[in-house]
């Protein structure tokens, strides 16, 4: 979960925008490779094509969803929370009604303050701690995340191995040790009386967990970095749209920015040659995964920043999204049948087990370290971290990977990393003059 944000402001034009941007700055470019290995196109089976899996994975979440949105209706029509007794009202009463938390139950979410024995030092080694903590996690999780998705695991000189590719299994993986994080940090940390329905974690939940399956799936398509690129250039569209639909007037320096992100794209772009393993079928579906990542993650932080209105920890919230995560995961792949043949493959590539699960803790303790940096420091200085991470996870992905980026390619990166920094100083200084800068930008990334 980004993943990665938990926090962000309700414009659902302005994602909207955001997912036709990934579609602009990829379909018009000849290669979304941005150099090194592409992986080849998916196998002949039509069962096998992406979008049946899409279909397929769609249609076993519908299966509780549907009867759950069903038993949620029935319950408020029959005014259950008045009438309803016995042993299981205490439990639709917590998934369906919710508890309204009493003035005296809550208890006040920590904010960021300075305590009197805190020293510069002090200061300063947290603040590694915290960058240290984020760089290492989100780093360790993106090089494992194309090593899983991309190369193959078991291949020896006289066979090539074989690839996992459900990345609905991977996902899964990830939410139940996030789940487990996330419970025992409830558990050992007080917490908010909790007031949300249940039901209402559900659609985030869903949404969460197919921009993760776009995510996971479109790196078959596109390599790492052009997929890191493109969710780095997002403030143009929000941009636009800001423009065009709700008639913003941005500051000089914005529009400075976004000049500068849209000319580092495009050389990154227009640098890389044509990938020797690419065809327009990989590029469609490369295209389309990456439109339906950010078009699912941008639900997702909406239908969060709504839920948080009850008052709740950002832990709470993680536990909630990751309930329902598992319940709808682990049910789908028992539909097909798949949970089998996945725990089959750990079993027959121990590697694998060790990749999915290293990747598991990494994004666990990432959602940790965000939401800790935010409370300890602010939003600008975790996006700053998370700015370099996506600097460096470029470049670790090229240094491995062996994905070729010319010198053009690579001053593009730079530009764009530049341009995404001094927006991060130029909002600072805007609100130390006592200016509310435009809410553009969700300031947590989810995995």
């Amino acid at each position: 979960m980004k993943g990665s944000g938990w926090d962000t402001e309700p414009h659902c034009p302005v994602h909207k925008m955001e997912t036709w941007w990934a579609v602009v700055v990829l379909a018009a470019l000849p290669s979304l490779g941005a150099g090194g290995d592409t992986p080849e196109a998916p196998p002949e089976s039509w069962t096998q094509l992406w979008f049946f899996r899409f279909l397929v994975n769609a249609a076993g979440y519908a299966s509780f969803m549907v009867p759950g949105f069903l038993l949620v209706q029935y319950f408020r029509r029959k005014n259950y929370l008045e009438t309803g007794r016995g042993l299981c009202f205490p439990l639709v009463k917590a998934c369906v009604f919710g508890n309204e938390p009493k003035a005296s139950d809550e208890v006040p979410l920590a904010p960021r303050t300075e305590t009197a024995e805190t020293t510069p030092v002090w200061q300063a080694l947290k603040l590694l701690f915290c960058a240290t903590g984020l760089q290492v996690s989100y780093l360790t999780w993106g090089v494992l995340q194309e090593r899983v998705m991309t190369r193959s695991y078991g291949a020896t000189a006289t066979s090539p191995g074989e690839r996992f590719t459900d990345s609905q299994f991977l996902v899964l993986m990830n939410r139940v040790l996030a789940l487990i994080v996330a419970g025992l940090s409830c558990v050992l940390c007080k917490q908010p009386r909790h007031g949300a329905p249940m039901y209402r974690y559900s659609f985030a939940s869903l949404s969460n967990v197919l921009s993760s399956w776009c995510q996971y799936e479109a790196l078959k398509f596109v390599s790492f970095p052009t997929q890191v690129l493109a969710k780095a250039s997002k403030v143009i569209p929000v941009m636009l749209m800001g423009k065009l639909v709700s008639r913003r007037s941005y500051e000089h320096w914005e529009y400075l920015t976004a000049g500068l992100i849209s000319i580092g794209v495009s050389m990154f772009l227009l640098s890389s040659g044509p990938e020797p393993r690419s065809s327009p079928a990989t590029t469609l579906s490369g295209l389309i995964l990456l439109a339906g990542y950010i078009a699912f993650d941008s639900f997702t932080s909406n239908w969060q920043d709504a839920l948080f209105s009850y008052k709740m920890s950002s832990v709470q919230m993680m536990f909630g999204v990751n309930l329902f995560s598992c319940l709808f995961t682990v049910g789908s792949l028992l539909e097909q049948g798949a949970l089998l043949e996945g725990t089959r493959f750990m079993g027959r590539h121990s590697e694998f087990a060790a990749h999915a699960l290293l990747l598991s803790i990494c994004s666990a303790c990432g959602q940790l370290f965000i939401f800790y940096t935010i409370g300890q420091f602010g939003a600008a200085v975790f996006t700053i971290i998370m700015t370099l991470r996506q600097a460096f996870a470029i470049l670790l992905s090229c240094l491995l990977y062996g994905h070729t980026v010319t010198v053009v390619g690579g001053l593009g990166v730079a530009v764009v990393f530049a341009a995404l920094l001094l927006r991060v100083y130029a909002r600072g200084r805007l609100k130390q003059r006592g200016k509310k800068p435009v809410p553009m930008e969700s300031p947590v990334q989810k995995v």
